[in-house]
């Protein structure tokens, strides 16, 4: 496909060291609402949360950011002759950059930093919206036919690909208008992650140079995601299949292309066709919350064993292992999940997000329905409160990492931390409450 074993290799070394998604913000945060559909998680995080993009490519190219006083003229000739020099021909490259210049938005978007967020129900209830559900069950039943083969080829149930492609685009309807070469070489020169944006720079060139899209219709969000499932440029290489057998591998305009794209990327993740995402619980009085953990994995006998209540639609898996969920903290619905979601967090690391997938496929079916009551007089921490929450935390002896206003694994440690020396439930979970007597530590 490409013209140079180099620039294999230098892909291949890109595609390990990357992982899908938007490039906003990421972690644990609820995913942002986008366009009817959450966005990627877009979702919304609660307000807005981003999806996930995992770890940070290695450096493969230099610099990894222009100097101060460069132009962008003289960064696009540095990054020509690097990317000549991989083996992107100079006919792609330059029909590629044709008339591209810095866009302001994606560097809007880019810097720009939510204060506020919605609460997890609030977002569930734009992803779990009826037109939404309505949609894809017209859509599961219009496709049944590629729906199977795709299900029968990769093992991926068919009601989560189309809560997959309902969320990410709206069904194919909210894609995003920007160039991916545009946005992509805007925030390789100026944008916050110059180098991440670099490696998928290289990637959407690649793309552009194997034939499977032209330049103009290589359109996505700010960040670079492209396509009705929203891949980025490395996903794209490792995952992406033509399913339809017209010789490109097309995520914009064939449907058949994105969703089997979609079912390729959620086996290579580990998904166990059939089995369930997860099971909504109840937990005993007395019940030891610092559990509540993803890192924290037991069977479901052995979660039985511990007193928590599982429906009746867990018979016969007693030996899955599963993680337990509280995602508003122990005072809103418990969750075990499984396997399945882990798989939907590698597409996109936001719990938010993939109890939205899990309950969506279900919802599909009539199911899908929350039977505990959210804690909806809580007012979400905004993000100047959560760095003050971080750096108060760390004030006391607990650390939470980077005060950056993320509430991921160390923070919601740190937390359970604090908590425990108040007595109360440590289950991670940061609120108005627990701030204010932080900040009686002061």
């Amino acid at each position: 496909m490409l013209s140079t074993p180099a620039f294999g290799q230098i892909l291949r070394q890109l595609i390990a060291g990357s992982a899908l998604v938007l490039l906003t913000a990421c972690v644990d945060t609820p995913a942002a609402d986008s366009a009817p559909a959450v966005a990627a998680p877009t979702p919304s995080a609660p307000s807005v949360a981003t999806a996930t993009t995992g770890s940070m490519p290695p450096a493969l190219l230099t610099p990894t950011a222009p100097p101060a006083a460069i132009s962008f003229e003289d960064w696009r000739e540095n990054f020509r002759r690097e990317a000549l020099a991989g083996g992107i021909q100079p006919q792609v490259f330059d029909q590629a950059f044709a008339g591209v210049d810095p866009d302001p938005a994606v560097i809007n978007a880019d810097r720009s930093q939510p204060e506020f967020t919605r609460p997890v129900w609030e977002y569930l209830e734009g992803a779990l919206a009826e037109q939404r559900v309505r949609n894809g069950q017209a859509l599961l039943g219009r496709n049944a036919e590629l729906l199977g083969r795709i299900e029968a080829h990769y093992g991926v149930d068919r009601q989560a690909l189309v809560a997959v492609w309902g969320l990410e685009s709206n069904f194919g309807q909210v894609m995003g208008s920007k160039s991916v070469i545009r946005s992509l070489a805007t925030l390789a020169f100026e944008g916050r992650r110059p180098q991440f944006a670099r490696d998928q720079l290289l990637a959407a060139l690649s793309i552009l140079q194997s034939g499977d899209v032209r330049p103009e219709r290589m359109i996505g969000s700010w960040a670079g995601a492209m396509g009705q499932t929203q891949f980025i440029p490395t996903t794209y290489h490792s995952h992406a299949v033509d399913f339809d057998g017209d010789g490109r591998r097309d995520i914009w305009d064939s449907t058949a292309d994105a969703l089997a794209s979609t079912a390729h990327y959620l086996q290579a993740s580990g998904w166990r066709r059939g089995q369930p995402w997860g099971f909504e619980v109840r937990l005993p009085e007395g019940f030891d919350y610092a559990q509540a953990d993803m890192a924290t994995r037991k069977s479901l006998s052995e979660w039985r064993q511990l007193g928590v209540t599982l429906p009746a639609a867990s018979a016969g898996q007693e030996g899955e292992q599963a993680s337990l969920l509280l995602p508003a903290g122990h005072r809103g619905p418990a969750f075990l999940v499984l396997e399945n979601f882990r798989s939907v967090l590698k597409y996109n690391n936001s719990t938010s997000y993939a109890l939205a997938i899990g309950l969506l496929a279900e919802r599909f079916e009539d199911g899908g329905r929350i039977l505990a009551a959210w804690p909806r007089g809580d007012t979400p921490l905004s993000r100047s409160e959560r760095i003050e929450l971080q750096n108060l935390l760390a004030g006391n002896g607990f650390d939470p990492g980077s005060a950056d206003g993320i509430i991921g694994a160390n923070t919601r440690q740190a937390v359970r931390g604090f908590q425990q020396t108040l007595g109360w439930p440590a289950d991670g979970y940061p609120t108005q409450d627990l701030l204010q007597r932080l900040r009686a530590t002061r």
